[in-house]
């Protein structure tokens, strides 16, 4: 059985991330999407590491070869573990090309893993999570770039955190 790992931190899982996971489980028997829980950015994150599993549990519905985990520590661990041998990236720029080629390299150097790139459509080749939250954030309409229901979620909370820095910026110094 060709089983594959898909990474990432999907904070949130976008249309472009939901591309390469199709692709992928076109070319392997089984994939499994994992979500690396990194406690040291949990406060970073939009979303807790259990909201991105279910959000890309449901993202991933149609694909009866894909499975959702999340792990903590190496990739090359959970590949281990699990009996992967083979990473799926999506390649969207040249740029992502040096570090994924370098990760690549010192991945295989660890274990015996291959990495597949697999290069973005090119509608969703400018996509990462960090600018779909940015461009959330200040009200601009990312309907076109995540699933109906990661926009429900993006909005509410995004207007939490606004709501949690009004409420802080009442409160002020010296109150």
């Amino acid at each position: 059985m060709r089983r594959a790992v898909c990474p990432g931190s999907f904070d949130p899982v976008t249309n472009g991330h939901i591309d390469i996971v199709s692709r992928a489980s076109q070319l392997f028997d089984e994939v499994v999407v994992a979500i690396g829980v990194n406690k040291a950015k949990a406060s970073a994150r939009l979303f807790s590491a259990e909201e991105r599993m279910e959000m890309l549990e449901k993202a991933c519905a149609d694909f009866p070869n894909v499975t959702v985990a999340g792990f903590e520590g190496l990739l090359t661990t959970f590949c281990e573990q699990n009996d992967i041998r083979a990473i799926v990236k999506g390649l969207r720029a040249v740029s992502d090309f040096d570090y994924e080629l370098q990760m690549a390299q010192m991945n295989s150097s660890l274990v015996d893993v291959e990495t597949v790139f697999i290069p973005t459509s090119p509608e969703y080749s400018f996509l990462a999570s960090s600018l779909v939250k940015e461009v959330a954030m200040f009200g601009g309409d990312v309907s076109a770039l995540v699933p109906p229901f990661v926009l429900e979620r993006l909005h509410a909370r995004l207007a939490e955190k606004r709501a949690e820095s009004a409420g802080d910026a009442e409160e002020g110094p010296g109150r």
